[in-house]
């Protein structure tokens, strides 16, 4: 039993670090409006010749609720710790490409600092594949 309990937190907690996987390829295509409005006003925005690109900046340290504290100062965090910039591609006025700069290698994964900037717009992406007829 108390196998299948650890088994159930390592699977929990490594959802942390797909949802930034998934965001680098389900936010493609989506218009510069829709990102706005799902991961909130750029820290900053570039021009390039053929379209721009915008950065979410996460440069607090992120961390989880995860830690054990023991006797003679011992202390064990499992939660994830890191900085995050979430940089944002667009050509025409759509996310072309997603990359992150700026993570720290946790226990929970690169991206699990990344969470915070992208998950609204992965839930409303996901929101939208969901609602779609099957073929699609």
């Amino acid at each position: 039993m108390m196998r299948i309990k650890a088994l159930a937190c390592l699977l929990a907690l490594s959802a942390c670090s797909t949802v930034p996987l998934q965001a680098k390829r389900d936010l493609i295509g989506m218009p510069r409006s829709d990102l706005i409005a799902c991961a909130g006003v750029p820290d900053n925005v570039a021009a390039l010749p053929d379209g721009e690109v915008l950065q979410w900046r996460q440069d607090q340290q992120v961390q989880g609720p995860l830690s054990f504290k023991g006797p003679f100062s011992l202390e064990l965090d499992l939660s994830g710790q890191g900085t995050c910039h979430f940089v944002a591609r667009l050509q025409q006025g759509r996310v072309a490409q997603v990359e992150y700069t700026g993570p720290s290698g946790t226990m929970l994964g690169p991206y699990s600092a990344c969470r915070p900037l992208v998950l609204a717009c992965e839930r409303q992406v996901g929101g939208v594949r969901r609602s779609l007829p099957s073929g699609r």
